[in-house]
């Protein structure tokens, strides 16, 4: 997730990745709004509320269980060492004269 996806509001994530319609039709037929909107819409039926992009799996809302963070942790761990293990390979086939640039 980019640094632009964190900072955009809760409503537009939510928006974004197809909300679904909550229905209440115990005292007429569905009234539900064509879309998400910004404020609570004053319907029997409505969309389900934003915060449960928070509690979900989407990729806004991560996964925080400790087996998902340490898992993470261990494949960055892995890519930043692979990167630097082939930076100091590239920089003495360099100095050697292997590598000619």
């Amino acid at each position: 997730m980019s640094r632009t996806d964190k900072t955009k509001p809760l409503w537009i994530r939510h928006a974004e990745h197809g909300p679904r319609p909550v229905h209440d039709h115990r005292d007429g037929p569905c009234d539900l709004p064509p879309h998400p909107t910004r404020q609570p819409a004053d319907t029997r039926c409505r969309w389900e509320h934003p915060s449960v992009i928070l509690l979900g799996s989407t990729c806004c809302a991560g996964c925080h269980k400790r087996g998902c963070v340490k898992e993470w942790q261990d494949y960055v761990k892995t890519g930043n060492r692979r990167t630097r293990y082939t930076g100091r390979r590239e920089t003495r086939r360099y100095v050697t004269g292997e590598l000619t640039d």
